[in-house]
């Protein structure tokens, strides 16, 4: 089976998604649409977008929310519904966690967000986290724009997995590509995730440009190579980017 066979079976499977973000989607469902077998689809889905069905899903439905907050007057209550959550306090919790503000408060600020300290805790050790600082080590590289491309804004995050969402570990803002530095970062095993901006509640008006780069394995006395990133437009077998915008 080719790649772009396989490329094209998780679209159908993301195009399902989109269409029924409101309904109760099992991944047999997602399977079905693709044409694969539940597990081999849910490794295949993996393989092509770098997470797995069900976060893919629940970040699309976060992606939704965010638009309906912004662009329309209904209610969290309604927006939750229409989004397949049944329990508003469920989805106001996985909003914040997500987004990083509450949907009240994205309406509030118009999807921006008010303040964000430079650095964050890792949190408690987990599945590629870690939680100590490895001496004082940094993550260096370099954002590029391939020719032809407007430059802009660039925010540049230390994820513990390829989807945008939640706090980021470390993270730095570039008035345009170039050259950034993340410091202090702890140990573990991270991706760094890198979009331009407008994203947010613009992001379905202007082409957002994302790049990646990991994972990298932070230990004390590692080696950390510095990374080229190089950007490129979103593509809908991307996760889609949570986080609000930073002004």
């Amino acid at each position: 089976m080719t790649t772009t066979t396989i490329e094209h079976a998780v679209r159908r499977a993301i195009g399902y998604m989109h269409v029924n973000l409101g309904q109760d989607l099992t991944i047999d469902d997602m399977a079905r649409t693709a044409m694969f077998s539940k597990f081999h689809f849910t490794r295949i889905f993996r393989d092509v977008t770098g997470t797995s069905p069900g976060r893919f899903l629940s970040a699309l439905r976060m992606q939704e929310a965010k638009r309906l907050l912004v662009l329309t007057d209904f209610s969290v209550a309604d927006i939750s519904s229409q989004v397949g959550y049944s329990s508003v306090g469920t989805f106001s919790s996985r909003f914040k966690a997500c987004v990083g503000v509450s949907p009240s408060a994205y309406r509030e600020f118009g999807g921006v967000l008010p303040k964000m300290a430079q650095h964050v805790d890792a949190g408690p050790r987990g599945a590629g986290t870690g939680g100590s600082v490895a001496h004082s080590l940094a993550l260096r590289g370099r954002v590029v724009l391939p020719p032809g491309n407007e430059p802009g804004t660039v925010f540049v995050g230390l994820f513990p997995t390829r989807v945008r969402q939640g706090r980021p570990v470390r993270w730095a803002v570039l008035e345009e590509p170039g050259s950034f530095e993340l410091r202090d970062v702890p140990s573990g095993t991270w991706h760094i995730l890198v979009h331009t901006t407008p994203y947010g509640a613009e992001e379905g008006a202007e082409v957002l440009s994302v790049g990646q780069h990991g994972p990298v394995t932070v230990r004390p006395g590692a080696l950390l190579r510095p990374a080229e990133i190089v950007l490129r437009p979103l593509d809908v077998l991307d996760p889609p980017v949570l986080l609000a915008r930073i002004p």
